[in-house]
């Protein structure tokens, strides 16, 4: 397929001594030099410009911007200038794709990130084209993630229009919401969450640490295993991993006896703090020396006297909870999969459920 550029149909030029430009292409006419409407020539020599694309789904749009649904669309420039002008004639080819990705659910286009040109040029010209594209498909949010290694392409989609979304340690994703209104697409997560592990033996003692790096306030306090819940880790496998790394003690997952949800924490995020009951598996303590002070197991009466638990109301309240769980006056809740029809998926609902009075002595075993 081959389209004039100069036909009425595609992009117009006017005026004489103005930069002329498509997402394809600039080029700026001289004072000497007539530019009618329908034509160009200049004393018998003609310049002509063609875009040749590889699908037949090419379109011009009102402002003569090209754009296909195919594969990619090619330009290819032929500029012959006015010998008397000293103007020299040139040749072009470029190819100009669309960004690869895939449609998702919610009428949005995510760009692969594995398939982006690491030319910064090459890039530009890619994503004006692609963003002409995905507005004439209709497309509403883009995601466009940009790899550690490709960091100079950043400044790039940012003067185009995205906008950041979120970073991780190797990679930064961007934003665009194309329809006119607000954007509709869901911001940044906004929680962190957190476990601690609630370990007592058989013989009433409660297994505590002393962190080694800690705010001056909390220096030299015996504290419970703490820590955050890594990607794609379930709760109760976090809280056990924790309880191992820090104390060395293996433990099992009884039931969560409660929970914390706090906000303006780290960075203006949210929190959720999970409290854990957990059956020891071992005794022999081995703490890590990078993170962790030291490490005992205190009898509960001991800590519960603690002047971390009596300064700290809420964290007496937990303590309050267990005391009434080991009294079989409630219970926690426990870890079950399931699975759901709307995403095909295994996950853990976490819930309680009491048939009888015997219920909270067979879940503590």
């Amino acid at each position: 397929m081959e389209l004039k550029l100069f036909d009425p149909q595609s992009t117009t030029l006017a005026h004489v001594g103005r930069l002329y430009s498509t997402p394809f292409m600039n080029w700026r006419d001289t004072p000497s030099v007539g530019v009618p409407h329908l034509f160009f020539s200049c004393r018998g020599s003609s310049v002509r410009a063609a875009l040749s694309s590889k699908s037949n789904n090419a379109h011009t749009t009102s402002n003569g911007a090209l754009s296909s649904s195919g594969p990619g669309v090619t330009e290819s420039c032929l500029h012959h200038t006015c010998t008397t002008n000293s103007i020299n004639s040139s040749v072009c080819s470029r190819d100009l794709r669309v960004l690869d990705g895939y449609d998702d659910e919610y009428g949005g286009f995510v760009v692969d990130p594995d398939k982006l040109p690491t030319n910064q040029n090459t890039f530009s010209l890619m994503l004006r084209s692609s963003l002409s594209h995905w507005k004439m498909k209709g497309k509403q949010g883009i995601w466009l993630e940009l790899p550690l290694q490709l960091s100079e392409l950043v400044p790039i989609a940012v003067k185009e229009g995205f906008r950041y979304h979120h970073a991780e340690i190797n990679y930064v994703m961007l934003t665009y919401w194309l329809p006119e209104g607000p954007c509709m697409l869901p911001g940044n997560a906004s929680h962190q969450v957190g476990v601690g592990g609630l370990v007592i033996n058989d013989k009433g003692e409660v297994l505590v640490v002393q962190e080694r790096y800690c705010s001056p306030a909390c220096v030299g306090l015996w504290k419970l295993p703490t820590g955050f819940i890594a990607e794609s880790e379930e709760i109760f496998e976090g809280v056990v991993r924790e309880v191992k790394e820090e104390t060395g003690i293996d433990t099992e997952f009884i039931e969560i006896i409660g929970f914390r949800h706090a906000h303006s924490i780290a960075f203006n995020k949210s929190d959720l703090f999970f409290i854990c009951m957990l059956r020891p598996l071992s005794t022999q303590i081995m703490i890590d020396d990078d993170e962790i002070q030291a490490a005992k197991w205190m009898p509960l009466v001991e800590f519960v006297e603690h002047q971390l638990i009596q300064g700290d109301r809420m964290f007496k309240k937990v303590i309050d909870i267990y005391i009434a769980r080991l009294k079989k006056q409630c219970c926690g809740l426990s870890a079950h999969q399931s699975a759901s029809k709307f995403d095909g998926r295994e996950s853990t609902l976490y819930y309680n459920v009491i048939d009888s009075q015997d219920d909270c002595e067979a879940c503590s075993g």
